[in-house]
């Protein structure tokens, strides 16, 4: 897969009148409304996994070439970066192989399938359904089709099992420790909005138990950079929308996640103080932050995958 794919985490719009006051009850704009419908992760491009058309599968040629092609296809349904090529350096890569049955199996064919990671080491075996001897080494599309959708799940499984052994075994890896964030001061908001953003974001994200500053260190040992983002824009019936976007990024600069949250107050009412608004814009937007950092760790979901590293 080399597609990204970016979070896009919306708060629906709250038409809400609220002030800054010191007594009584306050509306909450943007509180309540993680838009976790609408999320959709950012991910580095993967490395690929190879499938290479098989020489002891039991097929002819045109037929071998066809499953790898019909495997690489049901794998990239599944979300595995999967294509029909002999491996290059540093390919994941999945070999293909066919044996006959045993006993009461004996005339049908085991499809077995076996991972090698980037270094060629062998990293798992999974076993496809039998199917009749005389059916396999007809070799159709139909076959073929059918065989690779039937293990292209179980193979992701395979994957992201793989993974989250090694991720466990790795003591570096953000599964066994705090991720580190760099929060700087927001830019573009009205009034005291960026210093007391940034600082409520700091400590939302200190509360989810992540190692937070506002300046990179000196080592640049760092995770994720988390920079906020701030447009107001006057609208109709003296209102204005306040668009928040949260852009957590690798220590490239790559982008990986955003979230985004909107609103509509009256016009002029964050000019000056934020106060409660950006306790809870931070409370709300953290919650996203975090889910952006533990997929892109592994620690929430090991089948994503990361750049340079297969499977993920």
């Amino acid at each position: 897969m080399t597609r990204h794919r970016r979070t896009l985490i919306r708060l629906a719009p709250l038409l809400l009148l609220f002030a800054l006051a010191a007594c009584g009850g306050l509306p909450r704009p943007f509180e309540g409304y993680p838009g976790a419908n609408a999320a959709r992760l950012a991910q580095p491009p993967p490395a690929r996994l190879s499938v290479a058309p098989p020489t002891a599968a039991m097929l002819p040629d045109q037929a071998a070439a066809a499953f790898a092609e019909a495997m690489a296809e049901a794998l990239s349904a599944q979300d595995v970066p999967a294509i029909a090529t002999p491996p290059r350096k540093g390919d994941w890569r999945l070999q293909l192989t066919a044996q006959l049955g045993e006993g009461a199996q004996s005339s049908d064919v085991i499809p077995l399938y076996t991972v090698f990671d980037g270094t060629g080491e062998q990293a798992g075996v999974q076993q496809g359904l039998p199917i009749s001897a005389a059916i396999w080494s007809r070799g159709t599309q139909a076959t073929l089709k059918t065989a690779a959708a039937d293990a292209a799940p179980g193979i992701a499984d395979l994957l992201s099992r793989i993974e989250a052994a090694r991720r466990a075994s790795d003591p570096q890896s953000l599964v066994n420790r705090p991720a580190k964030l760099v929060v700087p001061d927001v830019t573009g908001a009205p009034g005291d909005g960026n210093r007391q953003l940034a600082r409520q974001m700091r400590l939302a994200l200190a509360g989810q138990g992540m190692l937070v500053q506002d300046v990179a260190p000196k080592d640049g040992q760092t995770d994720f950079t988390v920079k906020g983002q701030v447009v107001a824009v006057p609208i109709a019936g003296a209102m204005t929308r306040i668009e928040i976007q949260w852009i957590v990024s690798n220590p490239s600069g790559d982008e990986r996640g955003r979230i985004v949250q909107l609103n509509e107050v009256p016009a002029g009412s964050l000019d000056r103080l934020w106060g409660d608004v950006a306790v809870v814009v931070a409370s709300e937007a953290a919650g996203g932050v975090k889910d952006v950092v533990a997929r892109q760790s592994g620690a929430a979901d090991a089948s994503r995958r990361q750049a340079g590293t297969l499977p993920k």
